[in-house]
């Protein structure tokens, strides 16, 4: 299975978003898509049935996934983004 790291600066900036929030939320990913820059950009939902938008960056040779950022609710352009309108 693959590993989650999380960066504590989402829980600084954010502190109703917490470590495991952000892992449960990746495990349960409802649309994510590529960017450009070759980050990723995906909501899920965490324990708590909330909907997170994630920012994170994935190493296929060591199927570990590192989240940058992580917030709830998901930004309206992160929405538009992933094509799930308000």
């Amino acid at each position: 299975m693959s590993q989650v790291g999380v960066h504590p600066r989402i829980a600084r900036r954010h502190p109703d978003v917490c470590e495991n929030d952000v892992v449960v939320a990746m495990r349960s990913m409802i649309r994510y898509k590529c960017r450009d820059t070759g980050e990723w950009l995906a909501v899920g939902t965490d324990a708590k049935s909330r909907l997170i938008g994630l920012v994170y960056i994935y190493d296929e040779d060591e199927d570990f996934f590192f989240v940058f950022h992580g917030m709830t609710p998901p930004s309206g352009k992160t929405l538009r983004e992933l094509g799930l309108e308000r």
